[in-house]
């Protein structure tokens, strides 16, 4: 639960030792998992009843067969939900792939947009189109799982 620009330091050096600079891994690794997601999880599972799995267990499951045929199903919200808000933090995300990427052919959108706006005249046709074109792909992960995001936020909301 640190904040990132902390850790953008070590994390640059990290991502320097292995080589990983001017590289989409090196923007992606770094936050493919977060200590929110982590909780967000782990709250979602303490809410399922432990009856399912204690069920599994008398039926002869592994643990794996339990997570995979009793609790991932049940998990479909939460990994809709927490699809979303990861994929709209990484892709809104402006200073890690700033830092992390060097030549102007690698940018991600949100920093290649900047590169519109310098000192000697700024191009707004193409900011703003550009701006319009990178809310797209949100906009559409969003409507895909809007049903499971929807449900994923009012799942602790109704006892029953």
């Amino acid at each position: 639960m640190v904040p990132t620009e902390i850790l953008m330091l070590p994390l640059y050096r990290e991502m320097l030792a292995f080589n990983l600079i001017n590289n989409y891994f090196g923007v992606v690794l770094p936050f493919a998992v977060s200590a929110f997601a982590i909780y967000f999880f782990m709250q979602y599972i303490s809410t399922l009843p432990k009856q399912l799995v204690d069920a599994g267990r008398v039926d002869g499951c592994g643990e794996i067969r339990i997570f995979l045929q009793i609790m991932a199903p049940l998990m479909l919200p939460a990994f809709g939900t927490m699809g979303i808000l990861q994929a709209m933090t990484s892709w809104n995300d402006f200073l890690w792939p700033l830092i992390v990427m060097s030549t102007n052919e690698n940018f991600t959108l949100t920093v290649g947009l900047q590169t519109y706006l310098n000192p000697y005249g700024n191009n707004y046709n193409m900011l703003f189109a550009g701006a319009v074109i990178s809310v797209i792909p949100v906009m559409l992960l969003f409507l895909f799982n809007q049903k499971s995001f929807v449900a994923g936020l009012i799942a602790g909301s109704i006892k029953g």
